[in-house]
């Protein structure tokens, strides 16, 4: 159960938590391979193939470890190296990904994204947390952030929780006073918790929690790995905060 009490701000994922991740990266992709076919068709023909999509990724996660947690360098990595395999022109790369990038912030809202934030930015501090490369600037969402922390700029992802503790030097206050929430059961709540945070789990699929083992046990001792609550819509979220 959460302490409201305790709550001097609040950290928040993005992808899957204020809008689909999925249809996002499909039109994004749809608009990269359209870019493509008018400028390196070979290349276009290659990122159209899923399973030549995917290996692509795989060879790069593969030789650039480095690039996991920034997904943006990590898509970039891919359009250079596809483009090389197809003998297409490596200078293409960087305005092929523009155009990648651009689309993946063209973004479509959960319904109630936009009067929680509004409703949670009027009492708290409030702070983007998330692996992903989605900016809340250029989404137009960045009047209700005090700070944004993402694995590309911080260098860790979740759910190591120093990214977590960022955010909360970000948000100006201890961690133990942050209320982290996201949708991951495992990146933004046992993250969470790993830093000493309250954590909210957005399940809008009404799930259940995949750490299951433990929730019986949780009943006996506060250690265990849940959520402080769970919601199944952002609205849920504004009213338990009251």
């Amino acid at each position: 159960m959460l302490d409201l009490a305790r709550i001097r701000a609040v950290t928040l994922d993005l992808d899957d938590t204020l809008w689909p991740i999925w249809p996002t990266i499909a039109r994004a992709e749809t608009a990269l391979q359209d870019w493509l076919a008018a400028q390196a068709p070979l290349a276009a023909a290659l990122f159209a193939d899923p399973a030549r999509r995917v290996a692509l990724r795989h060879r790069v996660m593969a030789d650039q470890p480095d690039l996991l947690h920034d997904l943006s360098a990590l898509r970039l990595a891919s359009i250079r190296l596809g483009l090389a395999d197809c003998n297409e022109d490596v200078a293409l790369a960087q305005p092929a990904f523009e155009v990648f990038f651009a689309a993946r912030q063209q973004v479509v809202l959960f319904d109630d994204a936009l009067p929680a934030l509004a409703a949670i930015a009027q009492r708290f501090p409030l702070v983007a947390l998330s692996n992903g490369n989605a900016d809340v600037q250029r989404i137009g969402l960045g009047s209700y952030f005090k700070a944004s922390v993402s694995a590309q700029s911080f260098g860790i992802a979740k759910p190591d929780p120093r990214i977590f503790m960022a955010a909360a030097q970000a948000a100006g206050v201890p961690a133990d006073a942050v209320l982290h929430v996201g949708d991951d059961a495992e990146l933004d709540v046992l993250g969470g918790l790993a830093a000493g945070m309250q954590t909210v789990w957005v399940n809008r699929e009404d799930k259940q929690w995949p750490h299951a083992q433990h929730y019986q046990a949780s009943q006996a001792s506060q250690d265990q790995p849940v959520p402080h609550e769970t919601v199944t819509s952002l609205s849920e979220l504004v009213a338990l905060l009251g």
